[in-house]
């Protein structure tokens, strides 16, 4: 379709057009360094092991305001299931559809044309305005904003303010920022025993058997309380396996797979030792495996909240909630060299779906609520 006359619609189903699969790029970011060129804006890309990634930034002076996000979208399933081609913008009964369209090119779109707009009312403004993207969020996310921000902190290069484009409004644009995140530990447990014929039980060791008393105990563990902005960390197991397949098999060996989603409250290495002792106290002869996916973190009510607050109250008329639900997100690791990081962008009904949509008529009230957002904490 021809594009839109709206500046915010139109950049959005530009970058819709790209077909972006993670971790492709298909061209996003030179789309977007091009529009903010002109503006005075001095580019690095750091491009590691097939992902790019851009760090863009106007001023040298703190603070710093960051808009983060990603321009990779996840696969779109089968093509036959979708009522117009994911990679064609198409825009029907007020929505605008497309892979990405709501994570997060719509996003991607209000921070450039927020920024145009900020900048030409505030060509002298105070602080720096910065942007971190990549096109490695929605895959492993090992070689994405987490190679940036290694960067930065390097070379002592902090931010003070960072907006994630996440869809994160539930019912309606504006009434949910996500303030935080908790973190994601998970393990892979491997309890050996001693293979043998069921019917000589007293020849082999069954390692279900001897591990079922520590998994009810770990089950019932109330791991901490939460707090303020998060719920009690939690302990779930995803997956277990043992056993050859031969109903008259007793396994030497039971794996079993788990993840905690942690407050702030406790840590990865507390959560790691109390596990263990569980399980040493069983006796149980095992291994475990564990990855830390993200640390958890959370951005009070400060300057940013206030500001972004502020600007949807203002935009939209809507009073936002805080929120730290969901999965994981690259503020996980901008946390690390930023003190205020939050998310906040469209609604995300639609996210990861067949047919994904955002309303169109989000899309420059999206801009605007950024664009006011840099005008509260960077207007000279």
């Amino acid at each position: 379709m021809p594009l839109p006359n709206e500046p915010t619609l139109a950049l959005a189903c530009d970058l819709i057009s790209r077909a972006s699969e993670t971790p492709e790029d298909a061209g996003c970011l030179d789309l977007i360094q091009a529009r903010l060129a002109p503006l005075g804006f001095r580019f690095e890309r750091i491009d590691v092991g097939g992902v790019c990634n851009l760090w863009a930034r106007r001023g040298e002076q703190a603070p710093v305001l960051c808009f983060a996000g990603h321009t990779d979208v996840v696969p779109t399933g089968p093509l036959e299931r979708w009522d117009s081609p994911p990679f064609e913008p198409t825009i029907r009964d007020g929505m605008l559809y497309g892979r990405g369209a709501a994570d997060m090119k719509t996003s991607l779109a209000a921070f450039v044309t927020s920024i145009e707009q900020f900048i030409a009312d505030h060509p002298n403004h105070s602080g720096s305005i910065a942007l971190l993207l990549t096109s490695d969020e929605e895959g492993i996310a090992s070689h994405g904003t987490v190679k940036v921000v290694e960067a930065l902190a390097a070379r002592g290069e902090r931010l003070d303010y960072c907006i994630v484009g996440e869809p994160t409004s539930v019912n309606t644009l504006g009434d949910t920022i996500k303030n935080g995140r908790r973190g994601s530990l998970s393990g892979t447990l491997r309890v050996k025993g001693q293979q043998g014929h069921v019917a000589y039980p007293q020849l082999a060791r069954n390692p279900i058997h001897m591990l079922a008393p520590a998994l009810a105990e770990l089950t019932t563990i109330r791991w901490d309380e939460g707090n303020e902005f998060f719920p009690a960390t939690t302990w779930q197991v995803s997956n277990i396996h043992a056993g050859t397949g031969a109903n008259n098999v007793i396994p030497g060996e039971c794996e079993v797979m788990f993840n905690f989603r942690f407050a702030s409250v406790s840590t990865a290495d507390e959560l790691k030792a109390r596990t263990h002792e569980v399980l040493d106290r069983h006796g149980l002869e095992y291994t475990i495996d564990w990855h830390l996916s993200g640390k958890p973190f959370i951005t009070g009510r400060g300057k940013l909240v206030a500001a972004l607050s502020g600007a949807i109250s203002e935009t939209l008329g809507v009073e936002t909630e805080l929120s730290t639900t969901g999965g994981t997100s690259d503020g996980r690791f901008i946390a690390d060299v930023c003190s205020e990081v939050v998310e906040f962008g469209p609604v995300n009904a639609t996210i990861h779906k067949l047919n994904e949509c955002v309303a169109v008529d989000a899309i420059a009230p999206l801009s605007t609520v950024y664009m006011r957002t840099l005008r509260t904490l960077l207007a000279a």
